[in-house]
């Protein structure tokens, strides 16, 4: 590969300021992956077993096993990343050399060909497979950008806000709009309104990343001299304690996000009293809300929104939208409640605290709709203030593993993180499927047993609950607190 060109090559000032137009560059990245990522978070068990007819059994088989092959892969992405040399960096030409694989892969993964059944096992496992590795290959040297495009550990919290904003409005998408966009693309043919609604995305996201290429300049620079073997990086990790706990919590985290995001919709579909749910949106006014926008859209002669009719999957929708909006509240109080008491305990303090809201799920009636709803709320917010920390916390480890070792691997430390992202991901979609087909759910049946509606309920609260607890415990074995994030940034600055 050639050489870095010069006038990219920059020794890493002791500040830099990045401008607004280079952080929503890079922010665009997050919401081109998270426009598949989300979907398959919380949509792939439920597109496999009710839209393309897979048994329950087998589809949490495929999203396990691909969880991993991802997850390995990310080890591997992460070697090839640090030893990338162009004129361009390390890391962003991976986002421009993957931008249309994975549009069209993603494409292909929800599209659903007329095979038999171990024809659809087949072509699912083999297009799930295909885009966790390209996935791994986009979104490993996209994450490990963010660790080189300054040194400044403020800017760095700032670049994550920018960054998680992004990440809501792509799940704001997906959670909230779209089986609307599904049923309006496929006139109520799911299995064309996906493909159509990821067709879309596709385009859309491959532009995003094309833009966060051009937008973007790494600034953090090893040392011309640093050599480093594999065995080196790979030493060098097992012995960093900061990146042992992370790996460990990103792991429980996203076992949690999968479980939960996974299980939601057969929570709304099989538990939650149908005609309380009618009645709540009737209540608040959502339903002369949709109404009066039709109006306005059929007024400048438009074609009217078409939300979802049934109840169901109307209040579903709506519930994700209020957890996404007070997630991105919750963002906004991340980078200053962070700057001034340390990403470490203002994490652990709010990770517990979303718990507790999970947990309270399992306690209401099938039609303590208004309960559920603030739940979700008082969750969302207290969330939302986690999520810019955990990949401020990731840079921190690379920047920690520098300032102990002396050799800066960045995407290495970061392909780790991504790994645990993966197998968090495998574990917690496979746990949606395994625990439907362990409970005895049957997408044939209008009702299910109460067996089954009990394991949902325990899913999306008490078994959910579980990761998120031992993940807040385990942030007392990480020594990064605010006294040592000061102190690792001026020695860093000095070497220079």
């Amino acid at each position: 590969m050639p050489e870095i060109a010069q006038n990219e090559k920059v020794v890493c000032p002791i500040s830099h300021q990045l401008s607004v137009v280079e952080k929503i560059g890079y922010s665009l990245g997050d919401l081109s992956a998270n426009l598949v990522f989300q979907t398959l978070m919380t949509f792939l068990a439920f597109f496999y077993t009710d839209v393309y007819q897979i048994p329950a059994a087998q589809a949490a088989t495929i999203i396990f096993i691909g969880g991993f092959v991802g997850a390995f892969f990310n080890i591997i992405m992460g070697i090839i990343a640090d030893r990338t040399q162009t004129r361009w960096g390390k890391f962003r030409p991976w986002i421009l050399w993957t931008a249309v694989p994975f549009g069209v892969i993603s494409l292909l993964a929800f599209t659903t060909p007329d095979f038999s059944e171990n024809g659809k096992i087949i072509y699912a496992m083999t297009t799930y497979f295909l885009l966790v590795i390209v996935y791994s290959a986009s979104n490993l040297p996209y994450s490990a950008l963010s660790g080189v495009l300054t040194g400044d550990m403020a800017e760095r919290n700032s670049i994550s806000s920018y960054r998680f904003v992004a990440v809501m409005v792509a799940q704001f998408i997906i959670q909230v709009l779209l089986l609307p966009l599904v049923l309006i693309l496929g006139d109520g043919d799911k299995a064309l309104g996906f493909k159509s609604a990821m067709t879309i995305f596709s385009v859309v996201g491959v532009i995003f990343l094309l833009i966060t290429f051009w937008t973007t300049r790494e600034r953090v620079i090893p040392k011309p001299e640093q050599k480093s073997t594999i065995k080196e990086d790979l030493s060098d990790l097992v012995k960093n304690k900061p990146w042992v706990v992370m790996l460990i919590l990103t792991i429980l985290i996203f076992i949690t996000l999968a479980l939960k995001g996974g299980m939601y919709i057969y929570y709304f579909q099989e538990f939650l009293n149908e005609a309380a749910l009618a009645t709540f949106l009737e209540e608040i006014g959502f339903n002369n809300f949709i109404a009066g926008v039709n109006s306005i859209l059929i007024g400048m002669g438009l074609t009217e929104f078409q939300w979802p009719e049934d109840a169901p999957t109307s209040a579903f929708s709506l519930f994700n939208a209020g957890g996404i909006i007070f997630m991105i509240i919750g963002i906004f109080f991340s980078k200053p409640l962070a700057d001034r008491f340390g990403k470490r305990d203002i994490y652990g303090i709010t990770l517990f605290l979303s718990t507790v809201f999970i947990i309270l799920f399992y306690f209401y009636a099938a039609d303590a709709i208004a309960l559920v709803f603030l739940t979700q709320i008082l969750h969302g917010f207290f969330y939302g203030i986690t999520i810019p920390l955990l990949w401020a916390m990731i840079a921190d480890v690379a920047d920690y593993s520098e300032w102990k070792n002396n050799r800066r691997a960045t995407a290495i430390v970061f392909s780790a993180m991504i790994f645990g992202l993966k197998i968090g991901l495998s574990i917690g979609g496979a746990l949606v499927a395994s625990l439907l087909a362990w409970y005895g759910y049957d997408a044939a049946l209008k009702i299910q047993n109460i067996q089954t509606i009990n394991g949902i309920r325990l899913s999306i609260s008490i078994y959910a609950a579980i990761p998120f607890l031992i993940g807040a415990g385990s942030l007392f074995f990480y020594e990064i607190n605010k006294k040592m994030e000061v102190q690792i940034e001026k020695n860093l600055i000095a070497r220079r």
